[in-house]
């Protein structure tokens, strides 16, 4: 501590750095215990950060050297590529759907699973658990599931004499099966909320009681406005997350995008251009685009945060 109050000395009114030998000796030892971190941040990060950005400017396939050709990938991205465009509306119809329904599945789990009865430790147990499941083995456990010929979802549907659904054949039905299996993880977002929903102070629903407020009342006055922080963080969290959704899609249609490219979503054509066709600028056009389009709805959502976020203690 000696040696810190050392290295800031105020002289005639001026702040002046004073490197005594145990200032350089404290500098020198914190900066040999961070050293394998920030050698790895600028390696495994900071580097391929602006390589990627470089190379977004370049025709580059890994084996022969990078040209520049200035803005030509990014041209080329929005005006001659048609798959660019398809998954930009399948990325969208994923988000604009996937979002709102996780959210909503999740908060009616938390609130139902925050009941007093016994036995609600196994249930929050049973719904949290498909969560920690890898994607992989979702999407494999739900492509047998699927399955058109001999599928459980399909074999129960004949079991009631229903007709039989192309699940990820139809490409009415590929984004619909996509969101249900998706939603089957909600687990995690469902246990931030049920911690949420068990802070929530006593005394305002006991305050609320006095009023006469219903139950329905409880949930939007006083419920809801306090777990808006909570709802804030898994929806920019979902945001992230949703637009770079691959692997569910991938697995379950190996890698094709499923029938006239249904269920091609913009990461997997990212991942095509990378490592199918070794186009790494143009891939890295799009994965900076894809960082532009999450980046500025991630900012207009806290931008507009303060208009419907409610933190206890903040006046206005």
């Amino acid at each position: 501590m000696a040696a810190f109050q050392e290295l800031l000395r105020a002289r005639s009114g001026r702040q002046v750095w004073r490197f005594t030998p145990a200032v350089r000796r404290d500098l020198r030892n914190g900066l040999l215990f961070v050293s394998p971190w920030l050698i790895g941040l600028l390696v495994f990060t900071v580097y391929p950060i602006v390589s990627s950005f470089y190379y977004s400017f370049t025709v580059y396939d890994i084996v022969s050297p990078a040209q520049f050709v200035g803005l030509t990938n990014y041209r080329d991205l929005l005006t001659h590529d048609p798959l660019f465009w398809i998954t930009v509306r399948n990325t969208l119809f994923l988000v604009c759907v996937f979002i709102p329904a996780s959210l909503l599945l999740a908060l009616s789990l938390a609130l139902l699973l925050n009941a007093k009865i016994s036995g609600m430790a196994f249930y929050r147990t049973v719904f949290f658990l498909p969560s920690i499941v890898p994607d992989v083995v979702v999407a494999v456990l739900w492509a047998w599931m699927l399955n058109t010929q001999f599928g459980l979802a399909n074999a129960s549907l004949r079991r009631f004499g229903l007709p039989t659904i192309g699940w990820m054949t139809d490409p009415m039905w590929t984004k619909p099966s996509l969101i249900l299996i998706a939603l089957w993880t909600v687990g995690g977002a469902m246990v931030i909320f049920l911690a949420a929903v068990q802070d929530i102070p006593e005394h305002l629903y006991e305050a609320a009681d006095l009023d006469g407020a219903s139950t329905w009342r409880k949930l939007w006055h006083v419920t809801l406005p306090m777990l808006t922080p909570t709802i804030f963080f898994n929806l920019v969290l979902g945001i992230i997350g949703t637009f770079q959704a691959f692997t569910l899609s991938f697995v379950l249609t190996g890698g094709s995008g499923g029938p006239l490219s249904s269920a091609l979503f913009y990461a997997m054509l990212l991942y095509r251009n990378a490592f199918s066709y070794f186009k790494m600028g143009y891939a890295s056009a799009m994965a900076w685009l894809l960082f532009a389009v999450i980046f500025a709805i991630t900012f207009l959502v806290f931008r507009t945060a303060q208009y419907w976020v409610y933190y206890e203690g903040e006046s206005g």
